[in-house]
Parts: structure tokens; C-alpha cells; sequence
């Protein structure tokens, strides 16, 4: 059996599977009807939720009281769903991205990205490592939702970091908490007038949408403007969202620097290649995006697969909630939260001071 065999028979799932996939998917399909009756029922004054972050949380509620008692029988199939079906969702969130919307806003917003999503990775690698003292993959998947594109983003680097479970709820709940802040903080100091003098209504799009950390969360404080703002924002997020595939590729380098080889010696820069983990699930997100561009698809097609990985995501992250125990959330502090509350400083000041930079030459 060939390499590429294996894989392709890995994203199989077997029977043994099919009773926590069953779960998972039920669980999942019951998160995004909640999602959208909360939305229907409030009349749309709730925002900010996600079917993403109904799902982590019931998934930990029902982990904490029920799941336990079944984990034997289901274990193989949410651990599925936390693993191919994860990476199967990475690869259809490039149906929701084209290449002419990149075009559309633009080499500032492709620079204030690259800009904000290396100092935001860094700077938190750096403070949480150094400072903070917070543990290393905890740290790297913090910096990773806070600099690129929220849950999405961590759980994509997910594999890539090798992180437990809770770590990666950990991360995801900096996500939830502090991205939700500056969703209903922009449009305020906006509307305040504090941030026209520094950026007109198209700047502010782009400043949304390379500091924002959800997808979602862009869309609401974009469009809270006027709905041109909203287009620019999330379509600069969406930017961000590209940046995920090389991304993925440098910290699977990174991260093996400084391993040693079977004799106690630091690998070099060519056996440093080979053992990068090669995060190819990422690299067909590109492709599809690609492809999404340039091939005719009916409106239905792609409706349907957006759908599609909506559902791939909630099952992500529903498998993940169910295999997240409170214990080990308590046991790593505070600390995790003040990371992401200085990173949440930080891309508020220092990603404004990078959009006013980059929109000043």
C-alpha cells in the first residue's frame, strides 16, 4: 500500500467509528439549528455566537457529565471527527474564499496582514514563553488564533503542534471571549468618532478585518458601519485566512529546531526539512481556493459546500468539547487568559498603528 493510498484510506471511517461520528453529528446539527433559532428568536440582537462556540461548549457540558460513561463506545469516532474530519473542514473553507476578492482590496490589506499576523504570532510566542511562562503549545496555539483566523486556526494547528485537548479549548476560549469584545468595541469607538480622525470607513474595513480574530466577528463589526465596510473587512479577513497554509508550513519547521538526531547532534537545515511536518490539508485549502476562482460553480454548488464545512467544523468542535476535561483547564490558571488579553491590547494599538502606517504611504 502506497503512501497516498494509506492516507486516502485513513479519511475512511470504519465501523467502528460510526457510533461517535453518529453523536458527533447529531450534536453538531443540533448546535447550528441553535445558532440560527437564537438568531431568528432575538431578532438578531444576539451576536456574536457561532454554531463553532455553541458546539465546544455543549461538547464540554455533555463531556463532563455524560460522555464518560459511554467514552469506550464512542472514543474512536470523536477522536475521527477532532482528527480527518478536522482537516477535511480546513480543505472546504477554501470554498468560502476566491482569489479576485483578495484582489478586490488590494495591496495594503494583503500587507497590514502579513504585518499584523507576524508581530501578533511573535509577540505572543515571545510574552507567553518568557514572561508569562505559560506552556509552549498552549502558547503557539493562542498566537495562532489571535494572529490568523480564530477557532479555525487553532484547531488547524492542531496537528501541526501535537497539543492536548484542553489546550486547544484553552486557546479557543481567548478566541471566544476576547474577539467578541472588540467585535462590539470597534463599531463603538467608531461611532464615537475616535477612530475617524486615523481611518476613513474603507481603512476601518481593513483594520477590522486584519485585528478581528473570528470570521464571524468580522462580519458583524464590519457591517455595523455600512455594508461596503462589511465587504472589505471580511474579505481582508478572508486574507488572513490564505495566510494559514505557510503559515502551518514555517511553524512545522520552527518546531523542529533544535531536535537532535539518533547520535545527540542538532539536525541540520536539510534534515530539518525532511522531518517538517507537512501540513498538506492546508496546501489543498489553497488549491480549492484556486479552483473556486477559476471554475464555474452554480451558486447551489457552492452554497452547498459552504454548508457543508459549516457541518465539518461543528463536528470538530463538538468532538473536541466531548473529550475536554474541566480539571485540566483549571490546572493551566489564569495565565492563558492574560496572554490573550495583552494580545487583545495589542491588536487593538498595535494593529492600528500598522493600518495607519501602511495606509499612510
Amino acid at each position: 500500500m502506497n503512501a497516498l493510498t494509506k492516507t486516502v484510506t485513513n479519511y475512511l471511517p470504519s465501523n467502528r467509528h460510526l457510533a461517535g461520528l453518529l453523536v458527533v453529528l447529531v450534536g453538531s446539527l443540533f448546535c447550528l439549528w441553535l445558532n440560527n433559532g437564537l438568531d431568528t428568536w432575538s431578532n438578531g440582537r444576539i451576536v456574536g455566537l457561532s454554531s463553532l462556540t455553541l458546539a465546544i461548549l455543549l461538547g464540554m457540558l455533555l463531556g463532563n457529565t455524560v460522555y464518560p460513561n459511554f467514552a469506550e463506545q464512542l472514543n474512536a469516532g470523536v477522536c475521527f471527527a477532532k482528527g480527518q474530519i478536522l482537516r477535511l473542514a480546513i480543505m472546504f473553507y477554501g470554498f468560502k474564499l476566491t482569489m479576485t476578492q483578495v484582489a478586490s482590496v488590494g495591496m495594503p490589506a494583503i500587507m497590514t496582514d502579513a504585518l499584523v499576523l507576524t508581530s501578533t504570532f511573535l509577540l505572543t510566542y515571545w510574552l507567553g514563553t518568557r514572561w508569562l511562562k505559560v506552556d509552549k503549545k498552549t502558547t503557539l496555539l493562542i498566537g495562532s488564533g489571535a494572529s490568523i483566523c480564530g477557532a479555525a486556526a487553532v484547531i488547524a494547528a492542531e496537528p501541526v503542534v501535537k497539543a492536548e485537548a484542553h489546550k486547544v479549548t484553552i486557546a479557543v476560549a481567548t478566541v471566544v471571549v476576547f474577539g467578541t469584545i472588540a467585535m462590539l468595541l470597534y463599531p463603538f469607538l467608531y461611532h464615537l468618532g475616535w477612530l475617524q480622525p486615523w481611518l476613513n470607513a474603507q481603512q476601518y474595513g481593513i483594520y477590522t478585518g486584519s485585528t478581528i480574530h473570528e470570521v464571524a466577528q468580522v462580519v458583524v463589526a464590519g457591517n455595523a458601519i455600512n455594508p461596503e465596510v462589511g465587504n472589505t473587512a471580511v474579505v481582508t479577513k478572508m486574507i488572513r485566512v490564505m495566510m494559514l497554509a505557510p503559515f502551518l508550513l514555517i511553524l512545522s519547521f520552527a518546531l523542529t529546531k533544535g531536535d537532535n538526531d539518533s547520535h545527540g547532534e542538532t539536525l541540520s537545515f536539510v534534515d530539518r526539512i525532511k522531518q517538517v511536518n507537512v501540513p498538506w490539508f492546508a496546501f489543498i485549502f489553497i488549491l480549492i481556493v484556486v479552483l473556486h476562482t477559476w471554475v464555474p460553480m452554480s451558486d447551489s454548488f457552492e452554497r452547498s459546500m459552504v454548508k457543508f464545512d459549516d457541518v465539518l467544523l461543528t463536528m470538530a468542535m463538538f468532538a473536541l468539547g466531548l473529550t475536554t476535561h474541566l480539571s485540566a483547564i483549571k490546572q493551566a490558571g489564569v495565565k492563558p487568559l492574560i496572554l490573550g488579553a495583552i494580545m487583545f491590547g495589542w491588536l487593538i494599538l498595535g494593529g492600528g498603528l500598522i493600518n495607519i502606517a501602511i495606509s499612510s504611504i
